[in-house]
């Protein structure tokens, strides 16, 4: 099941990878820089709305049915945008990158049903494993920029996306597990585990989101081939997954606090990076790569403090809840991120994410720090 959900993420990942940069070009291109963010926020806010959706109906149909409908939701858009970018119709490529978020929450929902099929001891690795999938698919997506026509992309992106679904349709059925009961909205701020998870993948997510969908536009306006945009997005995808598996082992040996607050403070440097020399092609690449494995360390640590901190029968609506509020909050981060760049370039944008990523670290650390004192 495991290598089902690997090469379907993978593929998924392909899709995204691929459209998002382009998407945000062709909005730069149409309505100007300020509202170049619109596509991908309207990508942003399908994964919000696909993890809830996707997650109810794996509560009815279990993880296949539900797996299988997000990446054939991706695969019609994928083909909707490629009239749009033709056309140069943005509404229509809103609503195409929307399909593509349903995509990607199925893509990021599918680590909570690997983890679910290993013991606890072995969550971490299990959630790793499938989040590893994404160093295939988002580092060589944006590699292919440099041979695609912006409309082709898409094409692209909706063959990788049926090609998922169609992998999907491999895993067993399952019978849903209908004891498991949806989560309100306002446990995530009552308890401890959740409240946590969700600041520090929420905090992760703005920062990362909003500095690139900044990072295109910004190479774009400095007259970067489209290909040289493809190499620094793939950096950063390395980033985002390479190194998955290796999170993984690290959150079952060390705990999640410790993994989180890593993430938190090494997408700290990256931005401070990002701010002081974005012109700097070199270094731009390296805190890119950075930047990505603090997401990473945020991302499988929190994903992870929700697999073993919640009882079975409760676990897949907090899980479900926590991604959407989290791709809620980063399609506001997305839509405000090119506004930003257009008022003040990577140093007031660097210096909004680096305020937020403090104020979100802080706690944490005192919060470990009297962990250890009662231990």
């Amino acid at each position: 099941m495991t290598v089902i959900l690997f090469v379907a993420a993978a593929l998924m990942n392909a899709a995204l990878a691929t459209a998002s940069p382009v998407s945000t070009i062709v909005a730069a291109d149409q309505v100007g820089g300020a509202l170049a963010a619109l596509p991908n926020t309207a990508a942003i806010l399908g994964t919000g709305f696909g993890a809830m959706l996707l997650t109810r109906a794996r509560r009815r149909w279990a993880w296949r049915t539900s797996l299988t409908w997000g990446y054939a939701a991706a695969a019609a858009g994928g083909l909707l945008a490629v009239p749009a970018v033709s056309g140069g119709h943005v509404v229509a490529l809103c609503a195409a990158m929307l399909l593509i978020g349903l995509g990607n929450a199925a893509a990021l929902l599918s680590r909570y049903a690997a983890a679910e099929h290993q013991p606890a001891g072995r969550h971490g690795f299990a959630i790793g494993v499938v989040v590893w999938a994404g160093a295939l698919g988002a580092v060589g997506g944006p590699l292919l920029l440099g041979w695609l026509a912006l409309a082709d992309a898409f094409l692209f992106a909706a063959l990788a996306a049926t090609l998922a679904a169609a992998a999907t349709l491999a895993l067993p059925r399952a019978r849903p597990e209908e004891t498991r009961t949806r989560v309100p909205l306002r446990v995530l701020t009552r308890t401890p585990t959740a409240r946590s998870a969700l600041a520090v993948m929420a905090t992760a997510q703005v920062v990362m989101g909003g500095l690139m969908t900044a990072a295109p536009l910004g190479m774009h306006q400095h007259h970067a081939p489209l290909g040289s945009v493809g190499t620094a997005l793939s950096a950063h995808a390395l980033g985002m997954f390479a190194l998955s598996p290796l999170t993984g082992w690290l959150l079952d040996r060390f705990g999640a606090r410790p993994i989180m607050l890593a993430g938190l403070l090494t997408m700290l440097v990256a931005t401070v990076q990002l701010t002081i020399a974005p012109g700097d092609e070199g270094l731009r690449v390296a805190a890119l790569f950075q930047l990505g494995y603090g997401w990473n360390l945020c991302f499988v640590g929190g994903s992870g403090s929700l697999a073993d901190g919640f009882a079975a029968a409760d676990r897949s609506g907090v899980e479900g809840a926590v991604d959407a509020a989290v791709w809620g909050l980063a399609a506001v981060a997305a839509l405000s991120s090119t506004a930003a760049f257009a008022a003040g370039g990577y140093t007031l944008l660097g210096a909004l994410a680096a305020a937020l990523l403090v104020t979100v670290a802080l706690p944490l650390r005192s919060g470990m720090i009297r962990e250890s004192r009662t231990g």
